[in-house]
């Protein structure tokens, strides 16, 4: 795992990445992420943030990566990705919470008190 808001980790991991998907849907400085992808890496963003993410061309050409977006898949698309997830050992933090947490996690996104991205435990719906 690499701290993006760690300039040494940055530093030590540039140019080592032959992908990153990126699920940011918040302003972000998406030429420190492409700086981190290895000679025809590919960064995709599946994130949608609200206003246009600058890129500077050289981020992009003398190493010639890619940038991309992609929409969520299908059901069928989905399940690939997630059987593609367990055969590789690739996981992602998240903050598990309740259906009745639902508001409280939205002020803490609203807030930026967000840390990682919030799962519902739909189990919690069955028992209101």
């Amino acid at each position: 795992m690499i701290l993006s808001t760690d300039r040494e980790q940055m530093q030590k991991n540039a140019g080592t990445l032959h992908f990153i998907l990126d699920c940011v849907s918040a302003q972000h400085d998406i030429n420190a992420y492409l700086s981190l992808l290895r000679r025809d890496g590919s960064l995709t963003l599946v994130g949608a943030p609200e206003h246009p993410l600058p890129v500077a061309a050289f981020s992009l050409i003398p190493g010639r990566k890619s940038f991309s977006g992609s929409m969520i898949g299908g059901i069928k698309e989905t399940q690939e990705m997630l059987d593609f997830c367990g055969q590789h050992d690739i996981t992602s933090d998240i903050e598990m919470i309740r259906m009745e947490q639902i508001n409280g996690a939205y002020e803490r996104l609203l807030k930026g008190d967000v840390k990682y991205r919030f799962v519902i435990d739909m189990a919690s719906l069955k028992e209101n």
